[in-house]
């Protein structure tokens, strides 16, 4: 019996993400992989994610380049179910060509039958269920087999337009701008939504004032990516400069003939090549960086936020925490115990537990303390969670700190680390610094900051001396309290570090 090919494709990720970038192929196309194997290294906004796959059995194609971004529902590879021997005849394909005799579709050029569950296992928040089947956009008046839509292209299933275009032996593609190609538009869509991978391209094609049912999605099932509404504003640009240039005529949709101005400026929010870069170059939003970036602007668009600091005398602190790792127990981290007391001023002054719900013009203050600590890695600023703070001792959040730190960096925390936080913990004494005004975290209501702990000369028991002092700064949202709750917070977790026996009434 000959072995079946199953189609694997990016799973839905949950937490509201739509796609994901091809970090790192962990198969070659001929290998054999075994059932939940990884196969793939992917990036969201959230973190990077080993991806496993449900089949085993022998990768027959790959789909996409490394650096390239898939939408969730896209293939990903597919998998000679039964095969144990290598690839099929013909040597090794390249990235999104399938392999001699292995396409996804069967004899008949119809798709091969595909299993409606995968193998149950999930890795790192991820199922490796099949994902939803997409509705296909059916444009009138062109008719598409079966085959013609199975068949890949370019490492994705054709899109209606482009089968029609091939079947009708017309070329189908035009040359892009830049020099590369575009599939040759198909007839007018026809009425209802246009499916669009994201809001954010969506609000692209509106803002620079283009209709989005004049395109054709390169995505799978015609999907329309923002790849699709840059080239269209490239050529729109081309045109006008063309026309400017030569004087000649242009004209809009309809056909009638508009005058060709200057060339418009680039916009803030516009991703095309734009004015040449001189000195420097361009790196992409994405990713979590890109991620980051639209969190801070949403939070300084949306939260009036205050600071207050004070500075404070650590060397008591410091100390105590020396005696404890002095016991021969398990290391307490000072980032433990500024934890800690950040769940005791919690308890005290719960306001700054909260978040504002803008549409019901409503606080939420939460019963449980989810406490974020910012952490830097090579890919950005992350904000891994704590779960349930307020139920920890200072060894456990020692613990789970340092844990969710070497995920942090390893790139291998899941969705559900980096999701949910209530308070906000930022260290930025690490970097050598004695104070900062951070941005809240969206859409937490306060940020605790600390900075670096050194000597400085202090009056202690009426006199001069020298002791370990450190700026704590807190900075919180005024919609949810006045000066003198976040006073009185930022006072509470001040006179702890002074006298952490204080702490022993909360314990």
């Amino acid at each position: 019996m000959a072995a079946q090919v199953r189609e694997f494709r990016l799973p839905d990720l949950g937490e509201g993400l739509t796609g994901a970038e091809i970090v790192r192929w962990m198969v070659e196309v001929g290998e054999v992989v075994a059932v939940d194997q990884p196969v793939v290294e992917v990036e969201t906004a959230k973190a990077m994610v080993e991806v496993p796959c449900p089949y085993g059995g022998v990768v027959t194609a790959r789909f996409g380049a490394e650096g390239t971004e898939v939408p969730v529902g896209a293939p990903l590879l597919t998998v000679a179910v039964g095969e144990t021997g290598g690839a099929a005849a013909g040597g090794t394909p390249a990235d999104g060509a399938s392999a001699a005799g292995a396409s996804p579709g069967g004899a008949d050029g119809t798709p091969a039958a595909e299993d409606t569950e995968g193998s149950g296992n999930v890795l790192v928040g991820y199922g490796t269920a099949r994902a939803p089947a997409r509705r296909r956009r059916v444009r009138p008046g062109v008719p598409v087999s079966a085959a013609a839509v199975a068949e890949p292209v370019n490492g994705r299933a054709r899109d209606a337009g482009e089968a029609a275009a091939a079947a009708g032996g017309a070329g189908g593609r035009v040359p892009e701008p830049d020099g590369g190609a575009r599939p040759e538009r198909g007839p007018e869509p026809a009425e209802g939504p246009v499916p669009v991978i994201s809001p954010l391209v969506r609000r692209l094609a509106r803002s620079n004032g283009l209709d989005l049912r004049e395109l054709t999605g390169s995505g799978p099932d015609g999907l329309i990516l923002r790849a699709d509404v840059e080239y269209a504003l490239r050529a729109a640009a081309a045109q006008g400069r063309t026309a400017a240039a030569t004087g000649a005529p242009v004209r809009d949709g309809g056909g009638a003939e508009v005058h060709a101005g200057p060339e418009p400026a680039v916009r803030e929010d516009q991703t095309g090549p734009g004015p040449a870069v001189r000195d420097g170059h361009r790196i992409p939003l994405k990713g979590i960086r890109g991620a980051v970036a639209d969190k801070l602007s949403r939070s300084r668009r949306e939260i009036p936020e205050a600071t207050v600091w004070v500075d404070a005398d650590a060397t008591e602190l410091m100390r105590a925490r020396a005696a404890m790792n002095a016991a021969g127990e398990p290391k307490i981290s000072l980032l433990a115990l500024l934890a800690r007391i950040c769940t005791a001023a919690l308890a005290r002054h719960p306001e700054l537990n909260s978040a504002v719900d803008t549409q019901a013009r409503e606080i939420v203050r939460y019963d449980r303390v989810h406490l974020g600590f910012a952490t830097q890695t090579d890919r950005g600023l992350v904000v891994p969670v704590v779960r349930d703070a307020h139920t920890r001792g200072a060894e456990d959040l020692t613990a789970e700190l340092s844990r969710l730190t070497g995920a942090a960096r390893a790139g291998t925390l899941a969705p559900a680390d980096l999701t949910g936080s209530t308070f906000t913990l930022n260290n930025y004494g690490v970097f050598g610094v004695d104070g900062s005004t951070p941005i809240l975290n969206h859409p937490e209501a306060a940020m605790l900051g600390v900075g670096r702990i050194v000597p400085r000369p202090w009056a202690h028991e009426g006199e001069l001396a020298l002791r370990q002092v450190v700026q704590l700064t807190l900075t919180f949202d005024h919609r949810v309290c006045d000066g003198g709750t976040a006073g009185g917070f930022l006072r509470y977790v001040a006179d702890c570090v002074e006298r952490p026996a204080v702490l022993l009434r909360t314990l």
